[in-house]
């Protein structure tokens, strides 16, 4: 049944589950799902200033996604070649985290983890700021340098997680006068959309393995206790979370050419209940059929093609394409599927570009026998 993201969110709400897993494709709503749920738990109410709202917000709900990354970015200072540093944008909920609660080294011990024990953050004084260095052995250490764009989101996923151990902890204390704060005692809810972007394969296996073991450390008896949602477009994520956690639910979240959604419960790992090739296909054809290409089905159709040559043992996904015209076909995807202004993401594609996401499935469903027999086994 089709649903705004509103009544998805209460749906989530009234299920009396300690995790809640949902997979869905980029672009399909995670984010925005986060913030409706944030939204319904902690709703902001007439005169609440915005400090005011964001105190009262995390007393009941914490949520890490999309927009917890815009509170860093770099200040370069290209013109006087200064040292670059990573900004931290004023806001009350990083001085909260690395101030009030004292997480700095428990979030540096966890960066470390995921990236190179030798790469060192330092915090400025007021948590303003961060610079790095690199320990070379007995050389001297490599200072100010900067970070890539997979260990600066390694970086700030390490905050988020050191809080949420730091959640655990207290919260598995049973008696909430022996507590060591009493701040978390009204949290209800922590929701994490993605927070694997640019891992590779293994920090990702082994960052869903240890959030799985904080979650399951985390006491939830007879139903009382912080419940857990995660969402993700990572098939791997997803299936080791799903494969490391007892009881849960799981659901695929379903965007329609409306503007509704549909949130379908499943009972198997990615591989089991998606029919992810499948899925990707019948969305990309319903589109085509019903002429309704809008440009992120240029990124599912690149997602169909990475997947299939995988699958087939091609090096590369472009290997798939026409052979007389693919460097011009692989420059039509990768600058469609990459584009990130606003006013070009709305924008509908043309008909020409309608065409070539028909051409481009066409000719994965008729050159290779992968997809023929799929069809006929289907």
């Amino acid at each position: 049944m089709s649903r705004t993201l509103g009544q998805i969110a209460e749906q989530l709400e009234n299920t009396n589950k300690k995790v809640q897993l949902i997979y869905a494709f980029n672009g399909t709503g995670k984010t925005r799902l986060s913030g409706e749920f944030k939204n319904l738990i902690a709703p902001k109410t007439n005169g609440d200033e915005e400090g005011d709202h964001l105190e009262s917000a995390r007393t009941k709900i914490l949520y890490y996604n999309a927009f917890t990354e815009d509170l860093f970015s770099w200040d370069n200072d290209l013109k006087l070649d200064a040292a670059p540093k990573l900004k931290i944008q004023p806001n009350s909920f990083t001085q909260w985290v690395l101030k009030d609660q004292g997480q700095d080294q428990n979030m540096i011990t966890t960066f470390q983890r995921y990236t190179d024990e030798k790469l060192t953050p330092r915090f400025n004084e007021n948590f303003s700021e961060v610079s790095f260095s690199f320990q070379r052995g007995n050389e001297a250490p490599e200072e100010n340098i900067k970070i890539s764009k997979g260990e600066e989101s390694n970086f700030i996923w390490s905050l988020f997680y050191s809080l949420i151990e730091q959640v655990v902890g207290v919260l598995n204390v049973a008696e909430p006068g022996e507590r060591e704060t009493d701040q978390f005692d009204q949290l209800k809810y922590i929701f994490i959309d993605d927070p694997v972007s640019s891992l590779d394969e293994n920090h990702l296996i082994e960052l869903a393995v240890n959030l799985a073991g904080l979650i399951k450390s985390s006491d939830f008896t007879n139903g009382q206790g912080v419940r857990f949602i995660i969402s993700t477009h990572n098939p791997l994520f997803y299936n080791v979370l799903f494969n490391e956690l007892g009881k849960k639910g799981c659901y695929m979240l379903v965007k329609h050419e409306a503007g509704t959604f549909e949130l379908n419960e499943k009972y198997g790992d990615s591989n089991k209940s998606f029919s992810y090739h499948l899925y990707l296909k019948q969305t990309i054809e319903q589109a085509i059929e019903n002429n309704e290409i809008q440009r992120y089905h240029f990124m599912l159709l690149r997602n169909l093609y990475e997947k299939t040559a995988n699958f087939l043992g091609y090096p590369k996904w472009s290997d798939l394409l026409p052979g007389d015209q693919q460097a011009y076909l692989n420059r039509i995807i990768q600058f469609t599927s990459h584009r990130t202004l606003s006013s070009e993401e709305i924008a509908e594609p043309t008909e020409p570009e309608k065409q070539i996401v028909k051409f481009l499935l066409g000719n994965l469903v008729d050159n290779y026998g992968f997809w023929k027999q799929g069809e006929q086994n289907g």
